[in-house]
């Protein structure tokens, strides 16, 4: 959630296959995804952005500067996801306008070898997060274009508690959850999902889950620093 590329790097370096570029909570602006999404690159791991709430029409800009994939929040129906399909894959799935000269850079590939596998070779994630989701999850994984679903359980933890407790462990969260996934494999499509320790990660993988989030840049570097005191007996 900071705004520095070179904490992405790092983290990426340090063996995360995948780092997520967060432009809804975090700290980051377009100018740091572009650097950070090249850092990633370089570092061999996939960037990964997260746009803002509403910010559809985006999703082939940060596909231009190279992401490999664009996760979107609060996809609630099957004509969201169709709009944010339609950003982010070209004709005849979609209508992302061309312009992805940065990204084939970072590939290393000629125009017309990005064109013939970006839209199997960059993915379109869909945040499943609010009742009228789940209730549209179905609808959701059909739409063309759509790649996976990411389960974000803060958020769905207050629909389903409508707002009276934040708690991504909840049971009704959890079987939420359980029955994205489920629907995911049912569709042919993957399942990912932010986890909050360890342990979440080890049972979301159990699921069938294939993107687990875990970590967060501000938290890691906290800890790593507190680490570090506590060896020289500073804590």
């Amino acid at each position: 959630m900071m705004s520095s590329p070179g904490i992405a790097e790092q983290i990426g370096r340090s063996g995360y296959e995948a780092v997520t570029l967060d432009l809804q909570h975090g700290q980051m602006g377009l100018a740091e995804a572009r650097e950070g999404i090249a850092a990633l690159t370089l570092a061999g791991s996939h960037p990964i952005v997260r746009m803002g709430v509403g910010d559809l029409t985006n999703a082939s800009r940060y596909l231009d500067l190279g992401a490999q994939a664009v996760i979107a929040p609060m996809i609630n129906s099957a004509t969201d996801a169709k709009a944010f399909a339609d950003a982010a894959k070209y004709p005849p799935v979609g209508e992302r306008s061309w312009g992805p000269l940065r990204a084939a850079q970072l590939a290393g590939l000629a125009p017309n070898d990005y064109l013939a596998q970006a839209n199997s070779e960059t993915l379109a994630i869909a945040m499943i997060e609010t009742r009228p989701a789940l209730d549209e999850l179905d609808d959701i994984l059909a739409v063309e274009g759509i790649d996976g679903v990411f389960v974000g359980p803060s958020d769905l933890s207050l629909a389903l508690s409508s707002g009276a407790e934040l708690n991504p462990a909840s049971p009704d969260t959890l079987e939420a959850a359980s029955r994205v996934v489920k629907a995911a494999k049912k569709a042919g499509k993957f399942a990912g999902i932010f986890c909050m320790t360890p342990g979440d990660v080890l049972a979301a993988k159990a699921q069938g889950f294939v993107l687990m989030a875990y970590g967060i840049d501000m938290v890691l570097v906290a800890d790593s620093v507190r680490v570090a005191l506590d060896a020289c007996g500073e804590s």
